[in-house]
């Protein structure tokens, strides 16, 4: 991975960078489809109707051909918030794959390519040039190595109630820095990002498996929750002194089951 890294890097360097509408127009079959099958939820959590989409021969067509022009695309020649808005997006887009194709009842992790697998993530999913990722490599050897590491786990959707939630349009680089901070302020704003219970602050699970993202200590997560919290949240955080616990729901983000 650290090889292909530093290959994508000098070709960077070599060739020109694909034009902004180009590399906006690619990901319009990602707005067509999110518009058909996400539903923003009145308790604030997107869900997807993977049934719908698995039902759809076209749509599911639609799909695998997004796909498909983002592994042929030059990702190399993209500026930087271009480039983590490609990644996100395709993220985001062999995940629902995933789940269509996989049809998981209760969660991602369910699907387990060997049998000691903890969940999808290590197989190879989609090359692009010349190099097989998985949906880790891209995760964790592009997006979190290439870029603020902090406010990628608020692009990547993992399929799950307790991620961030799907966006529901495409991302873009040219909205890049408002929409990250608009996807941050949400999650973290919401209970499933961080709340204050009797016992204490309860915080995602996300921030302490990444927790070297975020300052590598419980201060430095509530430093970074600090900064997006809205007021009244904000003060209830800093009555605390450390974070009580963290906590994750793994179950799908399925529309089927929110209803």
């Amino acid at each position: 991975m650290k090889a292909f890294i530093a290959t994508w890097l000098l070709a960077c360097s070599l060739v020109l960078p694909a034009s902004s509408q180009a590399q906006s127009d690619i990901h319009q079959p990602w707005d067509s489809l999110l518009r058909a099958y996400l539903v923003e939820g009145a308790d604030g959590i997107n869900r997807f109707d993977y049934r719908g989409l698995r039902a759809d021969d076209a749509d599911r067509e639609a799909l695998n051909a997004y796909i498909a022009s983002l592994e042929r695309f030059p990702v190399s020649t993209l500026e930087p918030d271009d480039a983590f808005a490609f990644w996100a997006n395709l993220y985001n887009a062999v995940t629902v794959r995933l789940i269509v194709d996989e049809a998981p009842e209760r969660s991602i992790r369910q699907i387990r390519p060997r049998p000691w697998s903890i969940g999808p993530w290590g197989v190879n999913r989609v090359e692009l040039e010349g190099q097989a990722l998985s949906l880790d490599d891209i995760e964790h050897g592009i997006l979190r190595e290439r870029f603020e590491a902090p406010l990628v786990h608020y692009a990547v959707n993992c399929a799950s109630i307790g991620c961030p939630n799907l966006k529901p349009t495409a991302w873009r680089g040219d909205t890049l820095s408002m929409d990250l901070e608009t996807a941050a302020r949400a999650y973290i704003n919401h209970p499933r990002g961080v709340r204050v219970t009797g016992d204490g602050l309860v915080a995602s699970r996300i921030y302490d498996w990444f927790k070297e993202d975020f300052g590598g200590s419980d201060a430095g997560v509530i430093a970074h929750l600090l900064e997006y919290a809205d007021p009244d949240l904000e003060s209830r955080i800093r009555a605390q002194q450390s974070i009580h616990a963290y906590e994750y729901d793994w179950s799908l983000n399925d529309l089927e089951a929110g209803r």
